[in-house]
């Protein structure tokens, strides 16, 4: 095996977003769970019934970074950044 392959496989991330379908009316919407973690199954209001609605994840659709607001606050090229530095 050649090492430039190695040197580009990009590191999995640690969520997914993943594609959840209403058992009820078929509405659909986006999450972002664990990698590790089991398939997504919560109760969220269903635009299409007007009521609330069980949904399934039914499949996995890509890798995401999700930054957390200390993430944000260390960015150097955060919005926030500037005032930071007057303190």
């Amino acid at each position: 095996m050649f090492l430039t392959i190695v040197l580009r496989a990009k590191p999995k991330t640690k969520n997914v977003l993943v594609m959840c379908e209403s058992i009820a009316s078929g509405h659909r919407l986006n999450s972002v769970r664990e990698r590790t973690g089991d398939k997504l199954e919560f109760i969220r209001f269903d635009p299409t019934i007007q009521q609330e609605s069980i949904y399934r994840e039914i499949k996995k659709l890509k890798g995401v970074k999700v930054s957390t607001a200390e993430q944000r606050m260390k960015s150097k090229f955060s919005p926030t950044s500037y005032l930071m530095e007057d303190l």
